[in-house]
Order: C-alpha cells, then sequence, then structure tokens
C-alpha cells in the first residue's frame, strides 16, 4: 500500500501529503492518529499539533514560518495561517563532517569530451555568436535564420512544414479546426559538420542606455560565455558606439584567461560598407571558422572535469522531496569523485543559510556568503520587496507557502558535502566540490549565471514543468512527480515520481542521474531543451530579481 503522508525530517511539526486526502480522514502515522479538519491536496502539509499564533512551523528540520493564529492539529498549512520565517545566521566556527557516498560503481569512469587547450573539458562544441549590444540583435536574427537552417541546426522546420500544409487546406477551402499537429522526429542526420553540436547566439537588451556599470557586467559574463568550455569559437557582432565597447570585451575575456586561443571573429557595424557586407562577411568567416572546429573530436576525461550546476524552477511540494535530494546525491557522487557541482539562485537558499555557513570549509567562504547573502537581501528590501516574496503563484498553489520551505527543499539540490567556494555573478569556478553562485532564483538569469561560472552541464528539477535551457551549457529536466512528466513528456528528461511511489531510492535515483550525466556529457543523449533549441539568456543588471 502507497504511504499517504511523510515526516522530512524528525523535528518536523508538519506532515506531507504524498496523495490527496479527505476532511474527516484519520491519517495514522508513527502510532498516532490524526483526524484532518480539512481537505489536503497531494504536496500540502497539515500540523501535528494544536498551535497558537507565533508558534514556529518546522518543516526540514528548520523554522520555515509562524503561525498568525491558533490552529488545530490536522489542520491545513495555507498563506492564512502560516507565514514566512527563517532563523537568523551567523560564522560559528562549527565543526562539520562530510560522510562522502561509495562512489565504487564509478572509479575509474570517463566520459567522451572535447579537450580545450588549456586543459579544461566540454560537454559540447558549439560555436557561439555575441552582440555587444542589442542593436545587433536583428542581425544575428538574419544570420540565425540562414545558418541554422543551412547547416541543420533548426529545429523550426517541422513547423513551416505544418504551417505550409494548413496554408494548402486553406486554399482548397477545407475545414482547418480538425487538423491536429503531428510532429516529425528530431534528428541530427543533416547537420553538415559532425562534432559542432550547435550554432549559438546570445541575443540580449543591453550594452548601451541602462548604466555604465550594466554594461560592465554584461562585458564580463560576455566574456565568461566567449571562455566557456563547450565553445569552441566566437563571432562578435558590435555597432560601434555602444557603451560596451569591443576592447572592454577583449579586456575582460584577457582577465578572465590570459591564454585565451579560440578563434575571435570581430565585425562593427559602423565600420563596413553595409549591412549586407557586414552579415555576408560574418557568415562567410564563421563558416571557414567552423570548418576547423569541426576537426575537433571527442576523447576520453575523467569524471572529475565534469562541472554540473544544478538549478529547480517550477517548483512543487514534492521538489524537495524527490527530485532535489535526488539531485543532490547525485551532485554528492560528484563531488566525491572530485568534480564540481554549482548550487545558486541566493533568494531560495533563505532559511538554509546557517547549514550552509557550517560547511563552509573556512571562515573567509563562510563570510563572502554571509555578506552576499546579506547585501542582496538589504539590496530587495530597499526596493519594497524582500525574499519573502519570492514563492509565485504555482509554487504556493502547489504546497511551497513560504520561501523557507522554498529554500528548505530547494538547497537539498546540492547535497552534503561541505562548501569549498562562494563565488559573486560571472565569477569562474576553480575549486573541485561544491560552490555557491550568487544569482537571483529567476530561472533564466540563474542558469544564466551558472554557465558563466563554468558549468558544462545543468541539472534543472521542475514539478510544474519549465521549457527553460541555456545556449552553452545542456540542461536536462527532472520531473518530481511522474504526472508531470508524462503530460510534458516532450521536455522532461527524467522522471523521480518513482520516489514519491516508493518504487525507488533517492540514491538510486541519484546513481541513474549522474549515469545520465555521463551520457549526455559524451553526446550520447541530446537533452530534450538541447533537442528544442531552448537557449534561453537573460543577463543580471544586479537589480532586484528574486
Amino acid at each position: 500500500m502507497k504511504q499517504k503522508v511523510l515526516r522530512i525530517h524528525p523535528h518536523d511539526n508538519v506532515l506531507v501529503a504524498l496523495t490527496n486526502l479527505r476532511k474527516g480522514e484519520i491519517i495514522s502515522f508513527d502510532g498516532i492518529e490524526y483526524l484532518l479538519m480539512d481537505d489536503i491536496p497531494a504536496k500540502h502539509k497539515f500540523f501535528l499539533n494544536d498551535m497558537k499564533a507565533g508558534d514556529k512551523v518546522i518543516m526540514y528540520g528548520v523554522t520555515v514560518g509562524k503561525l498568525q493564529c491558533g490552529i488545530s492539529r490536522g489542520s491545513r498549512m495555507t498563506t492564512e495561517n502560516t507565514k514566512h520565517a527563517a532563523e537568523p545566521y551567523a560564522y560559528r566556527n562549527a565543526i562539520f563532517q562530510w560522510h562522502a557516498p561509495d562512489v565504487s560503481r564509478f572509479a575509474g569512469r570517463s566520459f567522451m569530451g572535447y579537450h580545450r587547450s588549456d586543459g579544461r573539458v566540454g560537454t559540447a562544441n558549439y560555436w557561439l555568436f555575441i552582440p555587444t549590444v542589442f542593436c545587433e540583435n536583428r542581425n544575428l536574427d538574419v544570420i540565425r535564420e540562414a545558418m541554422q537552417n543551412e547547416l541543420g541546426y533548426a529545429v523550426t522546420e517541422k513547423y513551416k512544414s505544418y504551417t505550409r500544409h494548413l496554408v494548402g487546406l486553406y486554399k482548397q477551402g477545407k475545414d482547418l479546426n480538425s487538423e491536429g499537429f503531428a510532429p516529425s522526429p528530431v534528428n541530427s542526420n543533416g547537420r553538415l559538420f559532425r562534432n559542432i553540436d550547435g550554432i549559438k547566439f546570445l541575443n540580449h537588451q543591453g550594452g548601451c542606455g541602462g548604466t555604465r556599470q550594466d554594461a560592465a557586467i554584461l562585458g564580463k559574463l560576455l566574456a565568461a560565455y566567449a571562455d566557456h568550455p563547450n565553445v569552441a569559437g566566437v563571432t562578435v557582432l558590435s555597432l560601434g558606439c555602444q557603451n560596451l565597447q569591443v576592447q572592454d570585451f577583449l579586456t575582460d575575456l584577457k582577465a578572465r584567461n590570459p591564454k585565451f586561443d579560440k578563434p575571435l571573429l570581430i565585425f562593427e557595424q559602423q565600420q563596413s560598407q553595409s549591412e549586407e557586407q557586414l552579415i555576408a562577411q560574418a557568415i562567410q568567416k564563421t563558416f571557414l571558422g567552423l570548418v576547423e572546429a569541426n576537426k575537433l573530436e571527442r576523447k576520453p576525461a575523467p569524471l572529475s572535469e565534469l562541472c554540473i550546476g544544478v538549478k529547480c524552477g517550477g517548483s512543487d511540494g514534492f521538489s524537495g522531496i524527490s527530485a532535489n535530494p535526488a539531485v543532490g546525491y547525485c551532485a554528492d557522487l560528484v563531488v566525491a569523485l572530485g568534480g564540481k557541482i554549482l548550487l545558486a539562485e541566493f533568494p531560495e537558499l533563505c532559511g538554509a543559510e546557517q547549514e550552509l555557513v557550517d560547511r563552509s570549509v573556512n571562515r573567509p567562504t563562510a563570510e563572502k556568503f554571509i555578506h552576499l547573502m546579506r547585501s542582496y537581501d538589504k539590496q530587495a528590501h530597499e526596493a519594497g520587496s524582500g525574499f519573502h516574496m519570492n514563492p509565485s503563484p504555482g509554487n504556493i498553489r502547489d504546497g511551497l507557502i513560504t520561501d523557507a520551505i522554498k529554500s528548505a527543499g530547494a538547497a537539498k539540490k546540492g547535497g552534503t558535502s561541505p562548501v569549498a567556494d562562494v563565488l559573486d555573478y560571472t565569477e569562474p569556478a576553480t575549486k573541485p566540490g561544491l560552490s555557491l553562485v550568487c544569482t537571483p532564483g529567476n530561472d533564466v538569469e540563474a542558469t544564466t549565471g551558472k554557465a558563466a561560472s563554468g558549468a558544462t552541464l545543468i541539472l534543472f528539477t521542475t514539478g510544474l514543468g519549465t521549457p527553460t535551457g541555456n545556449p552553452v551549457c545542456p540542461t536536462k529536466k527532472i520531473a518530481t512527480n511522474s504526472n508531470r512528466a508524462k503530460r510534458m513528456g516532450d521536455i522532461i528528461d527524467i522522471d523521480t515520481g518513482p520516489i514519491i511511489e516508493g518504487e525507488k531510492s533517492i540514491e538510486q535515483m541519484g546513481e541513474e542521474i549522474l549515469e545520465y550525466c555521463i551520457r549526455a556529457a559524451s553526446g550520447e543523449i541530446v537533452p530534450k531543451a538541447v533537442q528544442l533549441n531552448q537557449d534561453d539568456f537573460i543577463p543580471w543588471k544586479r537589480g532586484v530579481s528574486l
């Protein structure tokens, strides 16, 4: 018989419903019977005791809220009776001992990656187009349509074919309402360059206007993407008069990697004879660059060369129970194997700070995290907001009543290993182990930031479903529940629903996720987000974004 409820931590004073429960139903747990005072939808929580206003709500073993009124045991947690609360945090010189998981199953394993001259290993081989200013976006769009279509990287042909089909029916005077869409399978057989995994375009709305600080941050971000291990070469389009000058970008690139030696093609429109000439030259020179980049082939690399970003979006009440802990176990395996894990989304670490501080390898690392968290939170409050406003309506509907509940579950993605480093936005990950990366919780801003810090794969958990991807970092979607995996099967890669059903353990799913990562890093599996060209890129201007 399927388990109906779950107590995540022994100190919790709420139970999580694993299935829909009815008002008046008697739930037996740990030898005690609870009469439900309300309907409790799956993923939501009910209280174990009679409680009064001001009492702390404990979940995942930490404070996640406070009662706003008295409630009876068996009552459902709601936004009306529970508000966000979290304990204060500080450096306290804690002694942390990590018990690494058994990695014997993966000992001596490797993946087939692209080896760069500086010793880093990519999981993909992309050519990257970068505009230094939004004025060049339209030129990038023209180049994108021309090159992706003709070189076999476009995914829009099936929709064009469908549209042509509808046009034909319309001209024949036939009924269009009965025409369903039957997509053709995605494949890469038509690609001209076998060893080029894609041609990617970083369209953005920055580079001029705004503040000079915005342009400066954008320059560092674009330099980070140019230097990314998954990038084989770069074509830069500049207008000429913008705030982010080409020389500024080159300076940022040299500062990040003094030995940068990838092909770098630069075209400035105000120095060209015409827009037509600019586009034609960019296509021609890039084509020649692709010919050379295609000569690089995958070769074996140890798993210690993996750098995996962990992210959640469209989270639900199962995220912290199934997908996030499974990804966290995978993260621990990668760390134990000598690889890197990047955990970001600082607004979604609210309430989990003390644990992360206590796990920091030294005081400077802990204090850098404390400084970045407090500065970010202070800026949010000055703008009339705060981390407590992070959960979206969808999060709340599916059981994430407070930000601390969401955060305590979100932090599980990072596993249990020591915090080896803390990185500000665009800082590169250089140390093996778990690094905390300062980004917003916003899906695309966070994945954009993880890739900037060097993630070569991203594990993205979701309970509600999301089409987010990244231009240079293959992103794998992991569903928290089987219903979502079936409903959105075209974008979901892995289903951790068997954890909720009691069919698999967190450890089993974590090992399966790592096996998937090895195959994806080797090019044996193409994640759905990559197949669909879900190439989302949003620079963070360091303003308030949750």
